[in-house]
């Protein structure tokens, strides 16, 4: 997980307010992804693709403060 600490908590956060909330109107991406996902809508290929590329910043992100709160 070496790679992990390499990438800045900035670059983090840019990305997942940038990528994760894209495009801001009429909702993020990344919400109505969940949405179809708890609905059970969620059954195409582009829509799974497009929830993992919309959430993996934020996950990222999630992943590093733990790494660092640990320490």
């Amino acid at each position: 997980m070496s790679w992990l600490d390499k990438i800045p908590f900035s670059v983090l956060v840019i990305l997942s307010l940038t990528l994760g909330l894209a495009p801001f109107t009429p909702a993020p991406h990344l919400i109505e992804k969940i949405g179809m996902l708890v609905s059970g809508n969620l059954n195409k290929s582009i829509d799974i693709f497009d929830l993992v590329m919309h959430a993996s910043p934020m996950a990222l992100l999630v992943m590093k403060m733990g790494r660092s709160s640990v320490r």
